[in-house]
């Protein structure tokens, strides 16, 4: 089961190093980032389907995409310079809430 969880982390930092180079591609017009956005999205979602094969497709995209979000606008903040306002703080900490209530109380992973 921890090996799912571990797919599930690697799952999401290719995402996130993915949708990073995406904003660099330009519309896909410069190669580098265009490759790392491609190559990190290819293995994104196969570390994915390796979580899937024992958890709940339900529970995994929440925590895929609430993990995703926070560290996404993370990113944005520090390394784009992209402002956040009260409400979208207060969202994200909503959404932070949301993925320990699945990680901590959730019956439906398998423990």
């Amino acid at each position: 089961m921890y090996w799912n969880y571990g797919y599930l982390v690697i799952a999401i930092i290719f995402e996130v190093l993915a949708t990073t180079a995406l904003k660099e591609t330009h519309g896909f017009t410069r190669l580098l980032p265009s490759l790392v956005t491609v190559t990190g999205y290819a293995l994104a979602f196969y570390f994915l389907s390796l979580t899937l094969r024992i958890m709940p497709v339900g529970v995994v995209y929440a925590l895929w995409c609430g993990a995703g979000i926070i560290l996404i606008t993370a990113i944005g903040w520090v390394w784009f310079r992209q402002a956040l306002d009260v409400p979208a703080l207060i969202g994200m900490g909503f959404i932070m809430v949301g993925v320990g209530i699945i990680n901590l109380f959730s019956k439906t992973l398998v423990h």
